[in-house]
């Protein structure tokens, strides 16, 4: 088994006046995997990726990326990076960003002549590379943006708030690009609060509250202890049937029956108990937390000592 691409024991930071935004954050990010990373406004999770990348400096840490130390600079060669809110000088066209930020990456003129092509048809950018960064709409930038991230041909990628201001068709194709990338091999690491888009991506999640992680997992996981299994009939269930059936743990309501259960085994004997009773059964399915209502419940039972404020 590889060892994980990033893989951190506790990481600090405090900002003047005692505002603590990170409190001993621990997780482990596996090779060629989609994290998400998801918490309210001022959870720490931006503040934790520019500690990654060396952007800010950490209170304390312990951590391992791509084998070396956090903080190892010339790890940082074979890291990408789009920031959050990421500005680029509008008097550059978007093939001049590229080029440089090919320049600040050390991205040789004979490898980006060859690149910088690739990575704008990728992004769909290919039509507006001539056309200055001043004339963009804040869905192009982004994909700029993500073009310039992948200049180095990274094998982590750190993505902040990538569809942010993006339109419906751009967050598609973003999130078609994660894909991709991860396919490759590549790891992604991704700053969201649109949990609907990650929830199509990631492979695995951690939730930041109050700048703790409070829930890391994989959705499977995560959701695992609070999975149900609903039936439907044809009609509402007659009440003795439904107080029969509640005595064998069932929730009952109208024409549903409801089992928590990891399995959909426990359903057999409701199966078996409406047809014997010749009720028809209309459907059957699992119910799972949506990964919003699994955030909301993280951040509500989170902790809530101290002062929050993370940035």
């Amino acid at each position: 088994m590889e060892p994980p691409v990033i893989e951190l024991s506790h990481v600090r930071k405090m900002y003047r006046g005692r505002v603590e935004a990170l409190r001993g954050i621990s997780l482990q990010v596996p090779k060629g995997c989609v994290f998400g990373l998801l918490g309210p406004n001022g959870a720490g999770k931006s503040t934790l990726v520019k500690i990654l990348t060396t952007i800010i400096r950490a209170t304390e840490c312990r951590g391992i990326m791509l084998g070396h130390p956090v903080g190892h600079k010339p790890t940082l060669k074979r890291v990408g990076y789009l920031p959050e809110h990421v500005r680029f000088p509008e008097y550059l066209t978007g093939a001049q960003v590229i080029d440089f930020s090919a320049g600040l990456a050390g991205v040789s003129p004979r490898r980006l002549k060859v690149r910088k092509g690739e990575l704008l048809e990728r992004v769909k950018m290919s039509e507006w590379q001539r056309r200055k960064v001043s004339t963009y709409s804040k869905g192009m930038k982004q994909r700029i943006g993500i073009a310039q991230a992948l200049v180095n041909d990274p094998e982590v990628v750190f993505l902040d708030e990538p569809t942010d201001g993006v339109d419906p068709e751009g967050r598609r194709d973003i999130r078609n690009l994660v894909r991709e990338l991860r396919d490759e091999g590549r790891t992604v690491f991704i700053n969201t609060h649109l949990l609907t888009e990650l929830e199509q991506v990631a492979d695995r999640v951690g939730i930041l509250s109050k700048g703790r992680l409070v829930r890391e997992g994989t959705l499977e996981e995560l959701t695992a202890a609070q999975r149900q299994y609903e039936l439907r009939t044809q009609g509402p269930i007659p009440p003795g049937l439904a107080e029969r059936l509640r005595a064998g743990g069932a929730t009952t309501g109208g024409n549903t029956v409801t089992i928590d259960a990891q399995g959909p085994e426990p359903m057999q004997p409701v199966i078996d108990l409406l047809r014997s009773e010749e009720i028809m059964i209309r459907s059957m399915h699992e119910k799972r937390l949506s990964l919003e209502e699994l955030f909301l419940e993280a951040v509500q039972d989170g902790p809530g000592d101290g002062e929050g404020g993370a940035r």
